[in-house]
């Protein structure tokens, strides 16, 4: 999965960018009230770890 997919799909799940970095954004989860980091690497693919932290702490599952 691409940078660009994981945000459309955080976006459709009520996440939202705090503020952006050089490297990483900052966003913010309401449905878990965490923040964490998404890379700014829009064509890069996301690596597995890093795609399931970020999931977990948007508290999404992708296995629905």
């Amino acid at each position: 999965m691409k940078f660009s997919e994981l945000k459309r799909i955080l976006k459709d799940n009520g996440c939202y960018m705090e503020k952006g970095g050089k490297k990483h954004e900052k966003w913010f989860s309401p449905i878990t009230g965490k923040y964490f980091r998404v890379g700014r690497h829009s064509s890069e693919d996301v690596k597995k770890g890093t795609l399931h932290s970020i999931l977990t702490d948007a508290g999404i599952d992708l296995e629905k």
